[in-house]
C-alpha cells in the first residue's frame, strides 16, 4: 500500500485539511484527516479541455513527455489536423501512439474535414468514418463544428453528424467566433456545447445564456484569457480552461499550470479555479481520471504552494508517472514510417509573381494575439508591371501552395507579421495543411517554399540562399523525436524570424493560421482569397 501525505486540496468540499491518503491496486482505499499542518500540498490533475496536439510539432507520446510534469493529466484532443492530410489513418496514428503513455486522450471524431469546400486537403471525414470512430473507446466527443453556417442552414450532412454524436449520448464542440444574436442562439440549439473562439466577454456571456460552456483559451498564437477571465467570477460553472494550439517551447515552459496560477494570482478563489481546471472538463466529456475522492483512480499532483502550481511529483494510478520536471517511465519508440506526405515538384519563381491589375489591393491584416483578421485596402506600386512586398509598410507577399497535387499557386498580402527581410513557411497551414509561405522577396520565399517540398514537410526561414529547416515526418505535422530537442530547435528557428523583424509572440504558429477560412475576415487558401464574413471567395484587386 502506498502512502501520500499532504494538504489536500478538495474540491467538492471547497476545504483544504491535512490528510494521509491510502492508495491500493491504483485507487484511493481511504482519506484519514490529520491534525498537524504539512507542507505538501495535494491537488487534482488539470485538464486541457481543448488542443490540437498536432500544432505542439510533436506526437502524442512526446506530448505526454513534456506535459505531464507541468501536472496535465487529460487532454481533449481535437485531431482533425493530421485528419485533413491523412484521414483515418492519421487518428489511428495518434490514438495508437498515445497508449504508449499514461495521459489520458480523449479524442474527437472531426466534424469538418475539410474544413470547407474552399479549399484542397489531403484527406476527408465522412458520415461512415464519423460512425466508426465513436465505436471506438478513445473516441469521446465531436470535434469542433466550425461549419456554423452548415448549422444555421441545417445543411444535410452537419446535422447527420450532430445526430450521430447525440445519438451515441456524446458531446459536440462548437467553433463560432463572433457569432452573435439569434444565429448564436440557433447555432446553440442545435446541441453544440462549448464554445473555444470566443473573443470578447459580452460574446462569451451571450453563449453562456444560450446554455453553451465557454473554454477560457490561452494558447502560443490566440490568447483570449485577458478578455474572458471575468467569467470565472460571474459564470464559474461554465468555463474550462484550454490552450488549443500550443507550441513545443511554450509547452515546455508551462501549460494549463500556468492558467491557473495567473488566475489565482489575480485573487479568483483557488476552488473555482480548480474545478475549472479539473472538474468541468471531466464532467463534461466523461473522462476517467480520478478526482481525490475514496474509490476513485489515485490520480493527483503534489504542489509545495498554491501560488506557482508547479508539481514537485505527477501521479497517475498511483505511480508517480513525472518528478522535478521529467517523466519517470520509459518511451517506448514509437513506428513512425510512410507518414510523410508532399506529392509535388519544386516550384519556380515566376509562380511567385503578382500582376499588377490594379495597384488597389485587398490586404489580410493580423491582430496580435487573435486568429481573426482584419480585411484592409492598400496601395501598392508596382515595379517592371508586378506587386512585390512592401517592408517599409511592414506588407508582405503569401503564398498558399497546394501540396497534395500540382495547381496553380494562391497569392496575397498581408500586413502584420513585421519581417524585415527573408522569408518563413510552414506546412503547417490549418486546417487543410498545406504550404504557407510569406517574405519579404520572392527569392527568399522560393527556397523556403521548396526546401519543405524536398523533405516532405516542416517549418522553414530562408534568407536568400541560406535555408535552415525544422523537418516534420510525421505529415508535414509533427516530428516523432523527443519534444525537448524539437522545441530547442524550433527556438531557434523561431528566434530567426524574430531577428529577421517579426515581433509577434509566435510568428509560425501565427502564420498557419493566415490560410484558416473559419476564422474571419480575410484568409488565404490554396484556391484564392477569402472572405470569412461573407463566406465567399475575393478578388485581391479592388477596381
Amino acid at each position: 500500500m502506498l502512502i501520500i501525505q499532504g494538504n489536500l486540496v478538495d474540491i467538492f468540499q471547497r476545504s483544504i485539511y491535512p490528510a494521509s491518503i491510502h492508495i491500493e491496486n491504483g485507487k484511493i482505499r481511504s482519506i484519514e484527516r490529520l491534525s498537524e499542518v504539512l507542507h505538501t500540498y495535494i491537488l487534482p490533475g488539470f485538464v486541457d479541455a481543448h488542443v490540437h496536439i498536432e500544432s505542439s510539432m510533436i506526437i502524442p507520446s512526446e506530448f505526454a513527455r513534456l506535459c505531464l510534469p507541468h501536472g496535465t493529466i487529460a487532454t481533449v484532443s481535437d485531431p482533425h489536423e493530421i485528419a485533413n492530410v491523412l484521414g483515418m489513418r492519421g487518428i489511428e496514428f495518434m490514438i495508437d501512439n498515445a497508449k504508449l503513455t499514461p495521459l489520458t486522450i480523449v479524442y474527437g471524431a472531426p466534424s469538418c474535414v475539410p474544413a470547407t469546400s474552399f479549399e484542397t486537403a489531403g484527406s476527408s471525414i465522412d458520415i461512415d468514418d464519423i460512425k466508426q470512430l465513436f465505436k471506438k473507446h478513445e473516441i469521446g466527443y465531436l470535434s469542433e463544428m466550425m461549419n456554423y453556417p452548415g448549422v444555421l442552414l441545417s445543411d444535410p450532412m452537419v446535422m447527420e453528424k450532430i445526430r450521430i454524436a447525440q445519438e451515441q449520448g456524446k458531446p459536440i464542440d462548437g467553433h463560432a467566433p463572433g457569432l452573435r444574436g439569434e444565429k448564436a442562439r440557433i447555432y446553440a440549439n442545435a446541441g453544440i456545447t462549448t464554445d473555444h473562439e470566443c473573443y470578447s466577454l459580452e460574446e462569451a456571456i451571450e453563449k453562456i445564456e444560450y446554455g453553451m460552456h465557454i473554454l477560457i483559451r490561452e494558447g502560443s498564437a490566440a490568447k483570449n484569457f485577458d478578455a474572458l477571465h471575468p467569467l470565472i467570477n460571474l459564470y464559474p460553472e461554465f468555463c474550462m480552461f484550454c490552450s488549443d494550439d500550443k507550441h513545443p517551447d511554450d509547452l515546455v515552459r508551462g501549460h494549463i499550470n500556468e492558467i491557473v496560477r495567473r488566475a489565482v494570482s489575480m485573487g479568483y478563489d483557488v476552488f473555482d479555479v480548480l474545478r475549472i481546471a479539473h472538474l468541468h472538463p471531466k464532467e463534461h466529456y466523461g473522462i476517467n481520471i480520478g478526482s481525490l475522492r475514496v474509490g476513485d483512480k489515485a490520480d493527483f499532483i503534489l504542489c509545495d504552494n498554491l501560488v506557482d502550481f508547479k508539481p514537485h511529483s505527477v501521479y497517475v494510478n498511483g505511480e508517480c508517472i513525472a518528478k522535478h520536471n521529467s517523466i519517470t517511465f520509459d518511451l517506448e519508440t514509437p513506428h513512425t514510417d510512410n507518414y510523410a506526405v508532399c506529392n509535388i515538384s519544386p516550384i519556380t519563381l515566376d509562380t511567385l509573381s503578382i500582376p499588377s491589375k490594379s495597384e488597389m489591393i485587398r490586404v489580410i491584416e493580423c491582430i496580435p494575439g487573435e486568429l481573426i483578421t482584419k480585411s484592409i485596402i492598400a496601395k501598392i506600386h508596382p515595379i517592371e508591371g508586378a506587386l512585390h512586398s512592401d517592408i517599409s509598410r511592414d506588407i508582405l507577399k503569401i503564398a498558399n501552395v497546394n501540396r497534395y497535387h500540382k495547381s496553380d499557386i494562391a497569392l496575397g498580402f498581408v500586413k502584420g507579421m513585421g519581417l524585415k527581410n527573408g522569408a518563413i513557411a510552414s506546412t503547417i497551414a490549418h486546417d487543410s495543411h498545406n504550404i504557407i509561405a510569406i517574405g519579404a522577396d520572392d527569392e527568399s520565399m522560393l527556397n523556403a517554399i521548396n526546401a519543405l517540398i524536398e523533405c516532405k514537410g516542416g517549418i522553414a526561414y530562408a534568407n536568400g540562399e541560406r535555408v535552415d529547416i525544422l523537418p516534420l515526418d510525421i505529415a508535414g505535422l509533427m516530428s516523432s523525436r523527443n519534444g525537448y530537442d524539437i522545441a530547442k530547435q524550433y527556438e531557434i528557428i523561431d528566434q530567426m524570424a524574430r531577428e529577421a523583424g517579426s515581433d509577434i509572440h509566435a510568428p509560425f504558429m501565427s502564420l498557419s493560421f493566415l490560410a484558416l477560412l473559419v476564422i474571419p475576415s480575410l484568409k488565404l487558401s490554396d484556391k484564392g482569397l477569402f472572405d470569412g464574413d461573407t463566406f465567399t471567395f475575393t478578388s485581391l484587386y479592388c477596381d
